[in-house]
């Protein structure tokens, strides 16, 4: 009988905040199909021709204003969560990134050099599907897969949109800062393009097409993020056992002209400053690990929105990181899936 290992991907970051290296993550994270999925010439005309002669110099600053001396927080983060987790199990356990280093074929490329491993389990550290998320990273993982080991069986972990043990290590980690004196806590998730959701519907007949699609039970959930995402807070607040009146859902980081998931998070920490909110949680259940978007985007950027439109304090709830009970539950799912040697 043959063993197991396990495959964790995370999404990726530059490998400095030097332009180059900038333009160069971008280039590939933006010509993902499933991240802009218009026809290659189009997507090629856009990233090419409008975003990578401006955005990476921008870019490269707000990178610059998060960075650590080890690297991207997110990667830095990611190698740490991997590492506690070998300590646990007795598989072997890789690191890969979607984009940038380290990368997803090398990760494939050392496990299949390991003997006995005859099974990968995949463990994409992304709580909700998306075509630009979740997807990819199975996508991707399968075509190294079959480029250079393909006698090797792949597993999935779902989405975890829900599960108690993820809701439960969330609370946990928010613990301290959920027992503070705030008026709201304001749940942040990553944006999508609506058409994402209407394309991920495998009815083709549910997804913004019925009243209340988010709420009337339908398979198109099993694949809708913005339903996971619902679902999501539904749980943390049961189990945080916080009253209606005291969080709102909104959500960032959207790209283009394209409609986008509304509202707007930028927009409603703009909004709550103005009707007297003072001080305000944000937390981004999107996230496992803090980044980009959580540290620049919301901690810095965010908070100025927010204070100058009338609020006095806003606070980031850190991601999961390398939190002792998010580590437990990678275990309890690794051992469960039988990724062991």
């Amino acid at each position: 009988m043959g063993g197991s290992a396990v495959l964790l991907i995370n999404l990726g970051s530059p490998d400095s905040t030097q332009v180059p290296d900038v333009r160069r993550y971008l280039r590939e994270f933006l010509m993902d199909e499933r991240v802009i999925d218009s026809p290659f010439p189009v997507r090629l005309f856009v990233v090419e021709g409008m975003i990578l002669p401006f955005r990476p110099k921008e870019t490269a600053k707000a990178y610059a204003s998060i960075w650590t001396a080890d690297g991207s927080p997110l990667v830095v983060t990611s190698r740490t969560v991997r590492r506690l987790l070998q300590e646990r199990i007795a598989a072997p356990v890789e690191l890969g990134m979607r984009y940038g280093n380290p990368s997803i074929r090398e990760a494939v490329s050392r496990l299949a050099a390991k003997p006995g491993i005859t099974r990968i389990h995949l463990v994409p550290l992304y709580p909700h599907y998306a075509m630009s998320s979740y997807e990819t990273c199975v996508v991707k993982v399968r075509e190294e897969l079959k480029a250079q080991a393909p006698n090797l069986e792949l597993t999935l972990h779902p989405p975890f949109y829900e599960d108690p043990m993820y809701i439960d290590a969330m609370v946990e980690a928010s613990k301290k800062f959920l027992e503070t004196d705030y008026d709201l806590l304001l749940f942040s998730f990553h944006g999508l393009p609506v058409r994402h959701l209407k394309l991920a519907d495998p009815t083709h007949t549910h997804c913004q097409q019925v009243e209340n699609c988010c709420e009337t039970k339908s398979i198109a959930h099993d694949t809708c993020y913005r339903a996971q995402a619902f679902k999501t807070v539904r749980a943390f607040v049961k189990r945080a056992g916080i009253p209606r009146q005291k969080y709102a859902v909104a959500f960032q980081s959207r790209l283009g002209r394209d409609p986008w998931l509304t509202p707007f998070t930028d927009h409603e920490l703009e909004r709550f400053g103005k009707e007297g909110v003072k001080k305000i949680l944000v937390i981004c259940p999107s996230f496992v690990s803090d980044c980009l978007e959580t540290l620049e985007e919301i901690a810095v950027r965010g908070r100025e929105t927010f204070l100058e439109a009338g609020g006095e304090d806003l606070k980031l709830i850190p991601c999961l990181n390398d939190h002792p009970r998010w580590i437990d539950t990678l275990e309890y799912w690794c051992k469960s899936a039988g990724a062991t040697v």
